[in-house]
C-alpha cells in the first residue's frame, strides 16, 4: 500500500481495490451520504471525512495521514487480502457472477457500539428509514464535528430516557436501545472482549440484551467485531440460500462467509438472479 499527502487530500493506492459506492451503501453502515461531486461524506470515531475512489486510488479529504492510519485503514479493511478471497469465490457460479458484476465489496469495521445500536434500529425496517433514525440520533445526542455529529456513546445513551428518544421516532426499538446502552456502559457486555472470542460466544453474549436476536447479533459480530466468518441471515439471505444453496454454503466461502453474504445480499437487492427477488 502506498500513502501520500497531496495538496488537500490523503491518497491511498496499491491496497487492492474497492467498489466504494456499493461498500458504503449496501446496508452495512448507515451514516454515509454522497454529494453532487460524487464524494462520500461520513463520520467515523468522531472524525469527519469525505472520500472518493479514482482508478482504484482512494482519496480522503479533511483528515491527516495519522488519522488515516489510526482510523480509516482499519475501517475500510485495507489490510485484508480481498484478491485471494474473491478468487476463491469464483469457484461458485453465483458468487463468480457477483464478483464480476460488483468488483470488491469490503467489510466496514465499525465501532462495536455503533454497529450494535444501528442494527437494533434496523430491525424490521428499511434502509432510508434506518438512516433517518440514526441521523436524528446523532444530531440530537452526538458530539459536534466540523459540520456533522459523532455517534452518541453507550454512556451518553444510557443517561437518556424513553421520552428523550421520542424525537427519533424509532417506535418499539427505543427501550431496546436503552437496555443495550446500559449493559454496555456498565460493563455487563464487553464489546471489545467479544472481538477475540468465537462467533457462537458473541451471539450468546449479545442476545442477552433485550430485543437483540440472532440476526442483530450476527450483524454486530460481522460489522462491529471483526468476525468475517459471521453470516447474518434475514429474509433476503434466507431466500437466496433456499433457492441457490439448499445444501449449505459452498466450501469456497469458508472463513469469509460474511463477505460472501454481502455479495448475496446485493444480488438479491438488485434482482440480478432470476427467482430470488421479491
Amino acid at each position: 500500500m502506498f500513502v501520500k499527502n497531496a495538496e488537500n487530500y490523503i491518497e491511498v493506492s496499491d491496497f487492492g481495490s474497492i467498489n466504494l459506492d456499493i461498500t458504503l451503501d449496501c446496508g452495512q453502515a448507515f451514516r454515509w451520504h454522497k454529494d453532487r461531486d460524487n464524494l462520500w461524506h461520513g463520520v467515523v470515531k468522531g472524525i469527519e471525512t469525505a472520500v472518493e475512489c479514482v482508478d482504484d486510488t482512494l482519496r480522503f479529504y479533511y483528515i491527516t495521514e495519522k488519522q488515516f492510519y489510526d482510523v480509516f485503514f482499519d475501517y475500510f479493511d485495507l489490510g485484508r487480502d480481498y484478491t485471494s478471497i474473491l478468487n476463491s469465490f469464483k469457484n461458485d457460479k453465483y458468487l463468480a457472477e457477483a464478483v464480476e458484476m460488483y468488483g470488491t465489496i469490503r467489510i466496514l469495521n465499525q465501532e462495536p457500539w455503533e454497529a450494535l445500536c444501528s442494527f437494533i434500529f434496523s430491525a424490521c425496517n428499511n434502509i432510508p428509514r434506518i438512516k433517518g433514525i440514526i441521523e436524528r440520533f446523532c444530531l440530537s445526542f452526538g458530539e459536534p464535528t466540523a459540520s456533522s455529529y459523532g455517534f452518541p456513546s453507550a454512556q451518553k445513551t444510557a443517561s437518556l430516557t424513553l421520552e428523550d428518544l421520542d424525537v427519533l421516532r424509532c417506535g418499539y426499538r427505543a427501550p431496546y436501545i436503552l437496555s443495550a446502552a446500559k449493559m454496555v456502559a456498565e460493563g455487563e457486555i464487553d464489546l471489545e472482549k467479544l472481538k477475540s472470542v468465537t462467533i457462537e460466544e458473541c451471539e450468546k453474549e449479545l442476545t442477552k440484551i433485550h430485543g437483540v436476536g440472532k440476526k442483530v447479533a450476527d450483524c454486530t459480530t460481522l460489522f462491529g467485531l471483526g468476525h468475517i466468518e459471521a453470516f447474518p441471515v434475514d429474509r433476503h439471505i434466507r431466500r437466496i440460500c433456499e433457492n441457490l444453496y439448499p445444501e449449505g454454503l459452498p466450501e469456497c466461502t469458508k472463513g469469509a462467509e460474511g463477505i460472501a453474504q454481502q455479495y448475496m445480499f446485493h444480488l438479491q437487492r438488485t434482482g440480478h438472479i432470476a427467482g430470488i427477488n421479491d
